[in-house]
């Protein structure tokens, strides 16, 4: 019986090698390279690339204002999101489960064609592409982000939890506040997680939005890069990946 249990655990170890591969080569290997660039040069090791950063107006003037405008986006999402979601899941209201289906559709179409279509209505409004088509292009482009882990934590919440809230005499504002708010917290900390990170690292709906007028931290990176600035690109994504990766984790605390 032993024997049989270790050949299967074979063989499940068997199945994953394919996928320790792919994590090797495409995620593993990526970071060791962006670290070794924001590290070491011709000369070898150095901190002059994070000195750079630090000393550079232009870079920590994008990197505090790509920061304002992810947190922007993010608090906009979770005021409009937040109040999606729980029309979706109250029952009382009768929801039909296709509204949770009308957020996901947009998902499935390709991010820079859900820009290309805001910056032609746009300009079919003859609305100016600016830092407001800007957030407007964000919120848009990652609400959906937000209301689906929303959704789903209120969904699976126990009912009897508020309706034993109620017979102890609370009321409707009452029930919200003390029972569904804390107990969906859970679900508004992966939304934030999940529109915050995006919004900070991209730049192609940035160029896009404003024409370029606009320039965030990613745009900061791909002009570095494309300009064989490589070793400097490296450290400002290493910058960018510490932030992302203190995010995940103070939402993971929370």
């Amino acid at each position: 019986m032993g024997d049989k249990i270790l050949f299967r655990m074979a063989r499940l170890k068997n199945w994953a090698s394919p996928y320790i591969a792919f994590m090797a080569i495409f995620v593993v290997l990526p970071l060791l390279l962006v670290m070794y660039y924001s590290f070491f040069d011709e000369n070898g090791f150095t901190l002059r690339y994070l000195e750079k950063f630090f000393l550079s107006t232009d870079s920590l003037n994008t990197f505090i204002y790509s920061i304002g405008i992810a947190l922007v986006t993010t608090i906009i999402c979770v005021l409009v999101g937040y109040p999606c979601a729980y029309f979706m899941a109250d029952k009382q209201y009768k929801t039909p489960q296709i509204m949770a289906v009308l957020f996901i559709l947009p998902m499935w179409v390709n991010l820079l064609l859900r820009t290309l279509a805001t910056v032609a209505l746009f300009d079919f409004l003859h609305f100016p592409l600016d830092e407001g088509a800007l957030v407007f292009g964000m919120v848009y482009n990652f609400l959906p982000f937000m209301i689906l882990p929303i959704y789903n934590t209120l969904q699976k919440m126990d009912p009897a939890l508020s309706e034993a809230a109620r017979d102890l005499g609370a009321n409707p504002w009452q029930v919200f506040r003390d029972v569904t708010l804390p107990l969906s917290m859970p679900g508004v900390y992966s939304g934030i997680v999940m529109v915050f990170m995006p919004t900070i690292s991209t730049f192609a709906v940035a160029e896009l939005l404003t024409v370029n007028n606009v320039k965030l931290f990613g745009t900061l990176i791909q002009q570095n890069i494309n300009a064989g600035l490589l070793n400097y690109g490296s450290m400002l994504s290493l910058i960018l990946l510490v932030i992302i990766a203190l995010t995940s984790y103070f939402g993971e605390e929370d």
